[in-house]
């Protein structure tokens, strides 16, 4: 029996480490920081209250707000090559009063 759950455990969180793919790390997202603002990357198809539910779940805090928005990429020539980087889409979460994420543990 509980294999079962730790197995659902493990199914559940598996599309959640999907949805959160990476910290944002720069001057402007650490200045969020002091007023409980955290910067994520995720994917162009992830929906607010899937951010929600999936930082709320693997970092065990409570969320007051998700804002979302979409960095269009850039055109690129290296050399004769010519390239595009692809869209990004960052999702900046504000956490409830008193709440952290330490980003330097990992998960």
């Amino acid at each position: 029996m509980a294999t079962k759950a730790k197995k659902e455990k493990l199914e559940m969180a598996s599309w959640m480490y999907d949805i959160i793919r990476k910290p944002v790390v720069t001057e402007k997202s650490t200045m969020g920081s002091q007023h409980g603002q955290m910067t994520f990357l995720v994917p162009n198809c992830a929906t607010k209250p899937k951010i929600k539910a999936a930082i709320e779940t693997l970092f065990e805090v409570k969320v007051k707000s998700v804002n979302t928005l979409v960095t269009k990429g850039k055109s690129k020539v290296f050399k004769a090559s010519r390239g595009e980087r692809s869209d990004m889409k960052k999702a900046i979460v504000t956490l409830a009063e008193g709440q952290t994420i330490d980003l330097g543990t990992g998960l």
